[in-house]
């Protein structure tokens, strides 16, 4: 859990420092390492919330347990992205999620090396993971204004193989609210280009939480795309929402390949609409408690600015406690 503390960082590191031990820690495992029958069960879990009725949604079109937790996300999408807490903010929101699942994360530095290993990944299996790519020609998108927030050219396709084949998402695409089925468009360039061993060892050298949290989210705080939103754009479809460009102030679609020059803002806050979301995001959560554990002081420290849109307002002054 993670609570924050109106304070200076530097006032209180003694102060908690060693006080808030875990007792029993959760230990999440990595998709290959789990059995068959676990993958099943993680699976069949995901289908549960996605038949339950919500209990209190911020959108009045989610219809199910999972659509409440998508729906909350694209509501605060744009306050907790590009700011200082993006990381503990995404680090109790999937927390959350697992405590109606369980605890997993996908290390896609193991499907990176080359295209076909990304698409052959075990995460894509259609009997033991989420499903395969999207299939061309089975989804057209509705119309839509640059606002909504959509790449045409990331969405491929329904998936029509895997637990989520049958599944209709009630909200999305992008900020739309309709009925229609999960899709992706695999982009294996984002994949064997930012999902790298060596993408994941230059963020965590990073030695100060500022140019961790950076290095790690991407966006238009770089001149190219890092493990956050390479990680969205390599699922593409609906995994890749809430994707806007913007070339020199004029909105553009989904590139190919990549711009990185320093005339791109590049702002990527992808709603949790497909349930390969949350095993992305706590991979990101155990890359920073990777980076946390390097120094002790690296386990209270956060740093950043509160806000995307308001360039007036406050740096973070938190101090995570545990």
């Amino acid at each position: 859990m993670v609570h924050a503390a109106a304070v200076p960082y530097n006032n209180v590191v003694s102060e908690y420092q060693g006080q808030h031990p875990c007792d029993n820690p959760i230990q999440r495992r990595e998709w290959r390492a789990l059995s068959d029958d676990e993958k099943g069960e993680y699976i069949d879990a995901v289908k549960c919330l996605q038949s339950k009725a919500p209990y209190n949604t911020t959108i009045k079109a989610a219809k199910s347990r999972f659509d409440e937790f998508q729906s909350f996300r694209i509501t605060i999408a744009d306050d907790v992205h590009f700011v200082g807490q993006f990381l503990p903010w995404h680090r109790l929101f999937v927390r959350n999620y697992e405590k109606a699942l369980r605890d997993e994360y996908w290390d896609w530095t193991l499907d990176s090396k080359t295209p076909e290993d990304y698409i052959n990944s075990p995460v894509w299996d259609p009997i033991t993971g989420f499903g395969p790519n999207g299939v061309p020609g089975t989804y057209t998108l509705p119309p839509f204004t640059n606002d909504s927030r959509i790449f045409p050219d990331a969405f491929r396709g329904c998936v029509q193989d895997g637990p989520f084949a049958n599944y209709t998402l009630s909200l999305g695409p992008g900020k739309l609210v309709t009925e229609h089925c999960l899709v992706r468009g695999f982009n294996t360039t984002a994949a064997t280009r930012y999902l790298t061993p060596e993408q994941v060892a230059n963020t965590t050298k990073q030695e100060t939480f500022e140019t961790f949290r950076i290095e790690l989210e991407g966006g238009d705080q770089t001149p190219d795309r890092k493990i956050h939103d390479g990680g969205h754009i390599s699922v593409g479809g609906d995994g890749s929402n809430f994707l806007e460009i913007r070339v020199l102030g004029v909105s553009s679609f989904y590139p190919q390949p990549f711009l990185s020059t320093s005339d791109l803002n590049l702002n990527i806050a992808p709603y949790a609409a497909d349930p390969i979301f949350y095993l992305h995001h706590t991979n990101l959560d155990r890359i920073w408690w990777i980076w946390q554990n390097l120094s002790p002081s690296h386990l209270y420290e956060i740093s950043g600015s509160s806000s995307v849109t308001n360039p007036t307002a406050p740096n973070v002054h938190w101090t995570l406690r545990f």
